[in-house]
């Protein structure tokens, strides 16, 4: 990274052209030739690719591939404890992705409610690193159950993404989705290892091959999806899980002449995407969001350099810790303008619910139903009977080992392959703004292709929209927090729908 930025850019922009004109061809050369193109082009970047190359030759990832047969059925949850009634199919368990070392991820699927057999397949991965996307996507975000404040019972989403029904004026049932859930690396929620060392030697690169090798046995256990349209959705450090997700499937759909997975696009919420930019965004939101000073940020300018591997100054470190005292201590951070939870005390009855209402305690009911022996059971869950709790944000995978400091070549790459890649942003987050979002995507100088404009759902204005030469869209979520689908469920829905339809946000 310390190399001339306007060199490194024009090795990158002639790689990616290379790229593109080999996606048809075909043999051994091609392959080669691909290695060393990737392995120059990330390394550059500041991304460690070692890891990625699954396998140098496509008939040893069979290795990596175990029997599924009879598994699928056995993974179908009857109905979890405190459930309502529901009319789709929905699967728990676990999907072994290293033998030797015991180390096995935990899965929740929830089948679209019509028409699952023609819908996509949309796997959704949280951050952290080190969260669970079924404690916080499934059961806080997008999936087909919120827990009451009783710690005990559930109640519906109607806005989830595998049932799509919003009352809007478009058919969100077209555009529903068969919705995946992930628990990555070993160590989140339930997923775990016999091996301890796997605890220690968490990173971006482990992290994108376990997740790719996860992929390619769950789809021997439900191989209807194996051909089907794929999307990868997250949100926050999901910023590197999904494109690097992403590039170990396009990679090896190249390097085995077929593809393997049918991956067809990304979309990333308040993504971690360029360090350097996401930083400086942060507190420049705090600053025009007034929630710090003008003296505090004028000192943040002049002296912090933001850029990676950067020693800063103690003018830059006393200014920094000035903003995070005043904010992260005082506020909700991740939706500036929500309130605190203050009791962690769980009801005896069930508060009243508005999905449309965040519980800002929400955390703590999810906490306590996924600790209970009743819940894990149906849930095909904690079978090793683990000896820690299920957590929402892992405390046994620290230290993160690897972690690249951008991935704007990913997201490049992925474009120039003529994949589909969103990036969204709920504008009241604090931890990774619409300003962190806006800087790093202008570090990709790419040209407009469709001019920022609002965008509507129901006659009101749900956010903005920017269509990029390429086909890179950004989309604002007006009023939503890091997590856009608990803030803003029914606008959340009306962006999934359209970026899974491929079709214009509305322009009234």
């Amino acid at each position: 990274m310390g190399r001339n930025p306007k060199a490194r850019s024009s090795l990158l922009l002639l790689s990616l052209c290379i790229l593109s004109s080999l996606v048809h061809i075909h043999g051994k050369k091609q392959r080669d030739f691909l290695d060393s193109l990737y392995k120059v082009q990330y390394r550059e970047s500041g991304i460690d690719v070692s890891l990625f190359q699954v396998s140098d030759n496509h008939e040893n990832l069979h290795s990596l591939v175990y029997h599924q047969e009879g598994l699928k059925e056995k993974d179908r949850i009857e109905k979890l404890p405190g459930q309502p009634s529901v009319e789709f199919d929905h699967y728990g368990g676990y999907v072994t992705v290293d033998k030797s070392a015991g180390r096995a991820f935990y899965y929740y699927f929830v089948e679209a409610g019509r028409n699952k057999d023609s819908m996509p397949l949309l796997l959704w991965l949280n951050g952290g690193p080190g969260c669970s996307s079924f404690g916080y996507g499934a059961m806080q975000e997008l999936g087909p159950f919120r827990v009451h404040s009783d710690g005990k019972t559930l109640y519906r989403n109607k806005f989830a993404w595998n049932i799509g029904e919003g009352g809007s004026i478009i058919c969100f049932e077209r555009a529903a989705a068969n919705v995946l859930f992930l628990e990555s690396p070993a160590g989140v929620g339930f997923s775990y290892s016999n091996t301890t060392a796997d605890y220690r030697a968490s990173g971006d690169s482990k992290t994108a091959v376990d997740n790719y090798v996860f992929l390619l046995n769950w789809l021997e256990r439900f191989p209807e999806y194996k051909n089907r349209d794929f999307y990868i959705s997250g949100e926050s450090y999901a910023g590197h899980y999904v494109p690097q997700l992403a590039h170990t499937i396009l990679y090896n759909n190249i390097k085995a002449n077929k593809t393997l997975i049918n991956l067809k696009g990304i979309i990333i919420g308040n993504a971690v995407i360029n360090d350097e930019t996401d930083n400086k965004g942060m507190y420049e939101y705090f600053a025009t969001h007034a929630l710090i000073s003008q003296e505090t940020w004028y000192a943040i300018q002049k002296y912090c350099k933001f850029s990676p591997n950067a020693t800063e100054v103690s003018q830059c470190e006393a200014a920094k810790m000035d903003a995070d005292f005043g904010v992260f201590l005082n506020i909700e951070v991740y939706d500036i303008y929500a309130p605190r939870c203050f009791s962690s005390n769980l009801t005896s009855r069930p508060k009243k619910t508005n999905i449309m209402d965040l519980d800002p305690c929400s955390d703590d009911y999810v906490h306590a139903y996924l600790n209970r022996e009743d819940v894990q059971k149906a849930l095909h869950a904690n079978v090793t009977m683990l000896d820690h709790d299920w957590e929402g944000c892992s405390y046994i995978i620290q230290p993160w080992r690897d972690r690249a400091s951008t991935v704007l070549p990913l997201l490049q790459e992925f474009m120039s392959n003529g994949l589909r890649v969103w990036v969204y942003s709920g504008d009241t987050d604090g931890r990774v703004p619409v300003t962190s979002t806006q800087r790093s995507l202008s570090k990709m100088s790419l040209r407009t292709k469709s001019p920022w404009r609002p965008w509507f759902l129901a006659g009101e204005v749900g956010g903005y929209v920017q269509v990029y030469e390429g086909d890179l869209t950004f989309v604002t979520v007006r009023g939503a927090g890091h997590q856009v689908p608990s803030y803003q469920p029914k606008r959340a829905l009306s962006l999934i729908s359209h970026f899974l339809a491929d079709s214009l946000l509305p322009y009234k």
